[in-house]
């Protein structure tokens, strides 16, 4: 029997059945208790209730849920029948669902009740879906989470798995066409509960850790899912939006002592005027993402004499550089590698270059946690390497001292607070507006967001510009978020005559991403 992650959080239960394991909390303070004991019992019955469906080993199924109990059920009943887990943010469209069930050849889909709708209106478009499970409220042609649950039985399900086998597959933006299909083995896991769940945030047993986290995303399954449940914590879920002093107040209130949190959050957080007056239980906050400004580390420190550390991966790995625990910061870097992992920085042709140089930031293929590659796509995952070398698409340093610092990216990706958004996806969606001509998106710097992504439009005719552009501008946002997931919506747009392009007529984002750098560069010098 290979290693498993559901039967590592069976073997919690077993030795400690009582042990909370989730704690959710409502934005009206309902609280939801879920125990070791009855997360392994829910898991086993489900699963099996999966399993009456027809649903089995390699099997795919979207995932499209908010926060919730219910994620936790889920994930760990797939990872029992050696199915493969897709997480779905719910901030998707219907055309983003489509694309991800007909890429990956889905044969289920779970959604919560407010993201139904979505699904509904391309079901017919998607033929591999045969089973569609609502979490929530009922829903006409839906099978219930509830149904699902009591049709199984409480026995342990044990499907041989393998390394290898596809245990998540997590769509991430490219710079051109659909996103990408990431797909990690089941023994992805393991390789990241050995360094990042050790080395960066290393919760004990008991312990309460809130990560942030939405299921949609990879960085659920590293923190609330993976380093939480297989350390034998406590995953604090809260089910509320973001409001930096909600989020205080839940941090003294259920003496959170583990935190990890965007770095627009940790900053939006750092601006509350009476931070000190918070009573706080932290033992450790870390955060991912995107580089962490000084002002938001700094005001943490003082608060609550505890140090923000950086971390610093992809959807194709796991957390690779860090600021790791009891280690020696230094202003404005990464920090370094896991011990015994090789990442460096290399050349355009995958040749390591001497400290002080800026490269590609770069992980060695023996790297274990490392992508098994993109679904479908041979050739993208052989552009990806330079020889023994992944290329994370980021541009780096590496001082003397092996202290890895962020440069930029090397390609047209824009990551704004935490999300990973192509520009195509938005160019995409806006040229499909009547009055839009064409288009160009690009990461403009902004002090919260780290980027927010810029839109430069020709209009069709000029004369629609109108003496208010405001107007207009609201209508294209609105017009794309409706198209895609909203996070990705342009929130800053500049009409303009023509756009920069070579002389083949591709467009010259990075002409664009260096007047954006300059303009907020002359802001700031004011």
């Amino acid at each position: 029997m290979g290693y498993n992650f559901a039967h590592v959080v069976d073997t919690i239960a077993t030795q400690s059945p009582d042990r909370t394991a989730i704690l959710c909390v409502d934005p009206e303070g309902q609280q939801e208790v879920t125990t070791y004991g009855s997360l392994r019992q829910a898991t086993n019955r489900f699963a099996d209730g999966l399993r009456q469906l027809g649903i089995k080993k390699a099997d795919r199924v979207l995932i499209v849920l908010p926060r919730c109990t219910e994620s936790f059920v889920i994930y760990l009943a797939l990872l029992k029948l050696g199915a493969t887990a897709i997480p779905g943010s719910e901030m998707l469209r219907a055309a983003d669902i489509k694309y991800r069930l007909n890429h990956s050849g889905a044969i289920a889909v779970f959604a919560h009740s407010s993201l139904a709708g979505e699904v509904d209106k391309i079901r017919e478009e998607c033929k591999s879906v045969k089973h569609c499970a609502v979490v929530g409220e009922q829903r006409d042609g839906w099978i219930h989470y509830t149904s699902i649950l009591q049709s199984g039985q409480n026995e342990d399900i044990q499907v041989p798995t393998a390394d290898e086998d596809a245990a998540f597959l997590l769509y991430t933006s490219g710079t051109t066409g659909g996103p990408k299909g990431v797909l990690h083995g089941y023994s992805w896991p393991r390789e990241h509960l050995k360094i990042a769940g050790t080395y960066w945030l290393d919760p004990k047993p008991n312990e309460v850790i809130w990560a942030t986290a939405a299921p949609g995303w990879g960085k659920w399954i590293w923190s609330p899912f993976v380093t939480a449940l297989g350390n034998g914590a406590t995953s604090f879920v809260y089910k509320g939006r973001f409001d930096p002093k909600t989020y205080l107040d839940l941090m003294e209130k259920y003496q959170i002592q583990l935190l990890c949190a965007t770095p627009t959050e940790y900053r939006l957080m750092a601006k509350v005027d009476d931070l000190a007056s918070y009573k706080l239980s932290l033992r450790t906050a870390v955060s991912a993402g995107e580089p962490l400004n000084r002002e938001a580390i700094d005001r943490f420190k003082e608060a609550f004499g505890v140090t923000l550390r950086d971390g610093y991966g992809q959807t194709e790995s796991s957390l690779a550089i860090a600021n790791l625990i009891n280690m020696e910061l230094k202003p404005g870097s990464l920090g370094k590698p896991f011990p015994g992992m090789r990442i460096a920085i290399v050349d355009d042709n995958g040749c390591e270059v001497l400290p002080g140089t800026v490269g590609h930031i770069a992980l060695h293929k023996s790297f274990p946690p490392l992508f098994k590659g993109y679904l479908n796509d041979e050739e993208r995952t052989r552009k990806a390497f330079r020889g023994d070398w992944f290329i994370t698409g980021d541009l780096g340093s590496m001082d003397g001292d092996g202290y890895f610092y962020f440069e930029g990216r090397a390609d047209d990706i824009i990551i704004s607070s935490g999300y990973t958004i192509g520009p195509s996806e938005v160019e995409d969606a806006l040229v499909k507006h009547p009055k839009v001509l064409d288009c160009a998106v690009v990461a403009s710097p902004d002090k919260e967001r780290g980027h927010i992504v810029k839109a430069f439009v020709i209009l069709k005719d000029p004369a629609d510009r109108g003496g208010d552009e405001s107007s207009l501008v609201r209508e294209l946002q609105d017009h794309v978020k409706r198209l895609t997931a909203p996070y990705k919506y342009p929130r800053a747009i500049e009409f303009v005559d023509a756009l920069p392009r070579t002389t083949n007529g591709k467009i010259q984002r990075a002409e664009l991403r260096k007047r954006e750098a300059e303009r907020a560069q002359a802001i700031s010098s004011l």
